[in-house]
């Protein structure tokens, strides 16, 4: 037991860690604020043109998301990051970070819109253009915010699962929490920082996850 504590949950060594930790914090926080919007808006863009007129556009669109739901997000991010130099493109690891997470955020976010759009029904469509809003207009006023609301806990259950997974940001040397939590462990040849990491990813996503639950027993009600 006393070594398991001196592995893992070594305080002296959690403080000296702790600057090198929050410095890669401001980082996770940053790709967070830039990766879940991105995702955000994709996906209500997949969502819309998933409801397009046109046959062909549907399926590129279902092809899209069924593409980039079954590719692993870590696979995506490799080859964004070191495959696309061979094709004269290089990016950075933010914008490869970027780049990867809208594609495979979008498609996770674009069926959670659609389930939502497919809750509303066409009689709110009807009265919206029954007062001379056009089509857009009833979408943008009435249809859209009423379908966020019927998959709000899904929205924010997926952002919770896109914050933890930015810690593959780590593999394209990124340097967010988990990178420097791992750089402080293989200084110090302790894995106690990267508990004390573990630890603020649960401070941050607790009540995100408590939000969860209570937006989905108050529409379950």
């Amino acid at each position: 037991m006393d070594a398991i504590l001196q592995q893992f949950f070594n305080v002296d060594i959690m403080v000296q860690a702790a600057p090198l930790v929050f410095r890669g914090l401001g980082m996770t926080l940053l790709v967070c604020a830039a990766v879940v919007p991105l995702g955000l808006a994709g996906g209500l863009m997949v969502a819309l043109a998933g409801r397009a007129r046109s046959r062909g556009v549907r399926f590129i669109v279902a092809l899209m998301i069924d593409v980039f739901r079954a590719v692993p997000p870590l696979v995506l991010l490799i080859f964004i990051y070191a495959g696309l130099p061979f094709a004269g493109l290089r990016l950075s690891p933010f914008a490869s970070v970027c780049v990867a997470f809208f594609l495979n955020n979008s498609a996770y976010y674009g069926e959670i819109y659609r389930a939502g759009l497919d809750s509303v029904g066409a009689g709110q469509r009807e009265a919206a253009r029954s007062t001379g809003l056009t089509a857009w207009q009833a979408m943008a006023y009435v249809v859209i915010p009423q379908a966020v609301r019927n998959v709000l806990p899904d929205l924010v259950s997926n952002t919770v699962e896109v914050v933890k997974l930015t810690s593959l940001a780590s593999v394209v040397a990124l340097p967010e929490m988990l990178y420097s939590a791992d750089m402080a462990r293989s200084l110090t040849y302790n894995s106690s920082p990267i508990v004390l990491a573990a630890l603020v990813y649960l401070v941050l996503l607790w009540p995100a996850v408590r939000l969860t639950s209570r937006l989905e027993h108050r529409l379950g009600g």
